[in-house]
């Protein structure tokens, strides 16, 4: 379709050109689809507990590699195998952030398979097809360094040699595994996650207006989740975004929330014990704080589309400029530069925006509003999947703020339901499905050009990791909807347990724009706050929103796999590593991270499914609970440090690129 990569950039591939090995083949699709149900669901329960999901990149290459070196498999067979499979948590990405928020604004009962299921499918579907248009612009031509991406290609190339490193990540799935499975209620449980206080800081009394006030003053104190995928998360994003998260988390529950008790006098008033202290201030996180996030996230969702502004419009362009090259004769069609067709993406594209009209006439029952919503989604869509995927070769697909841009969508949406007259619930769910399609389009596109960005630098075919992604999305969509709903049932959407913060506040904005309810000096004020973050050039705003309306326990066991991930740089470099040392122990770090993160969630899926296996047989508990220690939940540390900071060194000495120094 055009001149070849290698031209461009003196870039050379693992795989040659020249080389024709087996690539898209049954067993290699096979095997992604498998892998991408089992990490969509760990990820789907991830995402609702914490808010956060993490690429699937690392262990779905990794179980690849195993499975297939014994059959004989290729590198690029592989490299199908873990694009199709990461298609699963991309896709279930979306999906967590906006499609429990049908359930917990009260315009769903309980979650629904057909109308979640083409909420994914025509979302994802989307996603895969912008991104065919944006592939060469970003992942060619674009100088972005793709950081998970191009520690993936290392991973697989060397695997090459015989170590795959299969061994960390089941290792690592067992112990958080069999550690969910007593910390877990519907587990034996012997030990509690977390433990939660409040430190009150006493009353004071001010004269305002003439008048005596009596204020209280305190916070909430919790120790960071005894949760190995937490900290799992924490190792694998970094010190430097962990602490950007943690600030958030610091500033929404040690700032704004004892600030929101200081100046709620009258409810405090009624608050006589530490318990009811930490009811009270958990509700002023819920109900003001976390509308105050809203706001900020909006901005800073904006804010980084204007500062994307040029490169999305110079990229677009030479996209374009370059299926008009195509089509001329202008450049060679070659193997690792040849996409699927682009007509054919374009009507796939229109085409869709049929059963998209459909879906948004079923929410909305109002024809103005599913023409608009349709009009509004496919243009958004578009746009957002650009930036999602222009972040992701800044910072990793773990890293993809599509909650954010899925928020500004809705409030776009939401506003403009509410100036067609389009209210109540109807409102409700056709802002809520533009929002659902919109976030899985975006976790697609993002995860989508990490994947090509890896299958570049081994050697593959786009065109054949675009059919995989396909597969991927439509297998996914069918399927992945079913673990959520037995996570609901069991664990309940908007629990303590299952919080799902990024669908509530989809729900929360939805409800408050459409219903006019929104506490707009709340959401406005979070804007200011925004605005004064980039004043001061904050690392990044949006991630300053998010750890404020997180639960701070899972934002302060994030930050502790981040600063795990130091100790370990840390320790390195006090040893004099040589970089070959430092990659695989980081390596390692990663895939010990995910399989942290695998292990637990998976369990926690099991024990859902068991749960309900049991009810449906009239039993109530079906395992018994022994003890709730928070103290014994917290020697899991101990644990992690030695498994994520002494083992990656170890590792790192095995294949004789120990450290420089004396040993």
């Amino acid at each position: 379709m055009s001149t070849p990569d290698k031209s461009l950039s003196g870039f050379t591939p693992f795989v040659p050109e020249e080389t024709t090995l087996p690539e898209l083949t049954v067993r290699a699709v096979v095997l992604g689809v498998l892998m991408a149900i089992v990490l969509g669901a760990a990820n789907a329960y991830l995402g609702m507990r914490a808010g956060l999901t993490v690429a699937a990149t690392f262990p779905a290459a990794v179980v690849a590699m195993a499975a297939l070196r014994a059959l004989g498999g290729s590198v690029l067979e592989e490299n199908i195998s873990r694009t199709t499979a990461s298609v699963g948590e991309a896709l279930v990405a979306g999906a967590i952030f906006t499609i429990p928020a049908f359930v917990i604004s009260g315009v769903w009962d309980e979650l629904r398979y057909w109308e979640s299921t083409a909420i994914m499918l025509v979302g994802g579907l989307l996603g895969v097809l912008f991104i065919i248009v944006l592939r060469r612009t970003m992942v060619v031509e674009a100088e972005l360094p793709f950081p998970e991406s191009v520690a993936a290609a290392e991973l697989v190339k060397a695997g090459q040699g015989g170590q795959t490193g299969a061994k960390y990540v089941f290792q690592a799935m067992g112990i958080a595994g069999a550690w969910e499975f007593i910390k877990n209620s519907n587990g034996i449980q012997i030990v509690s996650s977390s433990a939660t206080t409040f430190v009150n800081l006493g009353r004071s009394t001010i004269d305002m207006l003439g008048q005596q006030v009596s204020y209280l003053g305190g916070f909430i104190l919790q120790s960071p989740a005894a949760s190995p995928a937490l900290v799992g998360v924490g190792f694998i994003v970094g010190p430097a975004i962990s602490s950007t998260l943690f600030a958030g988390a610091v500033m929404g529950w040690l700032l704004l929330v004892p600030l929101g008790l200081f100046l709620n006098p009258e409810l405090v008033a009624e608050a006589t014990d530490t318990a009811a202290l930490v009811d009270l201030s958990t509700e002023v996180w819920m109900k003001q704080i976390r509308p105050l996030a809203v706001g900020t996230m909006i901005v800073a969702a904006f804010y980084t589309l204007f500062k994307l502004r040029t490169a999305l419009v110079e990229g677009i362009g030479r996209a374009f400029t370059d299926i008009k090259n195509t089509r001329s004769g202008g450049g060679a069609a070659t193997r690792q530069n040849l996409d699927l067709d682009f007509t054919k993406v374009g009507f796939g594209i229109a085409g869709l925006a049929a059963p998209l009209f459909a879906l948004y006439w079923y929410f909305s029952q109002s024809l103005p509003g599913a023409v608009l919503l349709t009009v509004v989604m496919i243009v958004l869509g578009f746009l957002f999947a650009a930036v999602a995927g222009y972040l992701v070769g800044l910072l990793g697909s773990s890293n993809n703020p599509i909650s954010g841009l899925t928020l500004s969508t809705l409030l776009i949406s939401a506003l403009l339901m509410v100036g067609l007259g389009v209210t109540g619930p109807s409102g409700i769910l056709g802002v809520l499905g533009v929002a659902g399609v919109v976030c899985c389009a975006a976790g697609i596109a993002g995860d989508m050009l990490q994947d090509l960005k890896v299958g570049h630098i081994l050697g593959g075919t786009p065109w054949k990791m675009e059919v995989g992604e396909i597969i991927g999305v439509v297998v996914a969509a069918l399927v992945l909807i079913w673990p959520m709903i037995a996570m609901d049932r069991v664990y309940e959407i908007g629990s303590a347990e299952l919080p799902a913060p990024q669908a509530g506040l989809m729900a929360l904005m939805a409800e408050g724009i459409v219903g006019g309810e929104m506490a707009w000096p709340l959401v406005v004020s979070g804007m200011f706050l925004a605005l004064g973050l980039i004043l001061i050039n904050s690392p990044s705003p949006m991630l300053i929103a998010v750890g404020m309306y997180l639960p701070f326990a899972s934002t302060s066991a994030i930050f502790v796999g981040g600063v795990i991930a130091w100790m370990l740089s840390r320790t390195l470099a006090s040893r004099g590593a040589t970089p070959a040392a430092v990659t695989r122990a980081t390596n390692t770090g990663v895939l010990l991270s995910s399989g942290f993160i695998a292990g637990e969630a998976l369990m926690a899926v099991l024990l859902a499914f068991v749960v309900l296996g049991g009810s449906a047989m009239g039993v109530t508990q079906v395992l018994p609970s022994i003890a709730r220690s928070a103290l014994l939940g917290a020697l899991v540390f101990i644990l992690l440090y030695y498994m994520l900071v002494n083992v990656p060194i170890q590792a790192s000495e095995e294949d004789g690129t120990s450290s420089r120094s004396s040993s």
